[in-house]
């Protein structure tokens, strides 16, 4: 993707498989966002292939779109609806897109009670707070029973109630085959909700992988704690399995309050991030790319 003579996006390749939750971490300005709407058909892109669904975005028609859910970073409109007869009103347009297999549109109450706003159907959507509106942005976007949904920022705003009602709302429509892909600065998200990460920096694809599988490859030290004869130690080792074997093995009861804190998800983004400013990370995505295979 480019504008003028700056490539926003430069060679940004994967597959997202049916019933996966990809999470797209990048700082701002990353080009996250414009990867989202180029593959939801709100952005044309300046070269390259693109196929979401087996339809190229440019040309999908409306039968393409009923089979995706988009949940935008912020959505202002309709504010005098009621939000049963909103959502009622914005399912009708799926209903002649159903099949045998796809019976569209969710049930209304069916849909309030998944995003929590069973409580509210009958108040205007002007009266909302802003974590009550946000989960009306999610209830929108999957009222069509997507086969696959978008979320660029889904649960800023969120309390942490309503953030962990959405992580376990995500999963279940994972365990229903739908693909979900989702942008996201909370990184403790992207490590509970993603079956895979990737890491954009730069305008393309810097890593990917399991959370796992990006902290192993960084090759970041684990910090092990714990009191040997009431008198608190620290220490920093890659091996530490090892490390805790051997000191069982030397000093036995004497150890207690053991602890074992490898790398985050937040350690080992922050190091690729360096990495790749550093100019290194071209042998770290090659690498992580063929271990993903």
């Amino acid at each position: 993707m480019r504008y003028g003579t700056h490539d926003v996006l430069n060679g940004v390749d994967f597959t997202a498989r049916r019933g996966e939750v990809i999470a797209l971490l990048g700082a701002n300005g990353a080009g996250k966002t414009t990867t989202i709407e180029i593959l939801e058909g709100f952005r044309v892109r300046s070269s390259g292939a693109v196929s979401v669904l087996g339809i190229d975005p440019t040309h999908g028609d409306e039968r393409w779109r009923a089979r995706l859910g988009v949940v935008l970073q912020s959505w202002r409109d309709h504010g005098k609806w009621r939000l049963r007869d909103l959502l009622a009103r914005l399912g009708a347009y799926y209903t002649p897109y159903s099949n045998e297999r796809i019976q569209r549109p969710r049930d209304v109450d069916e849909l309030l009670a998944a995003v929590g706003l069973t409580d509210h159907a009958q108040k205007r959507v002007s009266s909302l707070s802003g974590g009550q509106r946000r989960r009306l942005d999610v209830a929108i976007g999957i009222v069509g029973k997507p086969e696959l949904l978008f979320l660029d920022e889904p649960t800023a705003g969120f309390d942490p109630e309503a953030r962990r009602e959405f992580h376990a709302l995500v999963r279940r429509l994972a365990d229903e085959n739908t693909t979900v892909l989702l942008t996201t600065h909370d990184l403790d998200e992207a490590e509970k909700l993603a079956d895979r990460i990737l890491i954009l920096a730069g305008g393309r694809i810097v890593a990917e992988g399991t959370a796992d599988e990006l902290s192993r490859l960084m090759a970041t030290e684990a910090t092990v704690r714990w009191m040997q004869n009431g008198e608190k130690r620290t220490l920093s080792t890659p091996e530490a399995t090892a490390f805790v074997r051997e000191l069982f093995r030397q000093h036995g009861e004497a150890i207690s309050d053991l602890e074992v804190r490898r790398a985050s998800l937040e350690d080992t983004y922050m190091a690729m991030v360096r990495e790749f400013e550093s100019g290194q990370s071209g042998e770290t995505a090659r690498q992580l790319q063929e271990a993903s295979r």
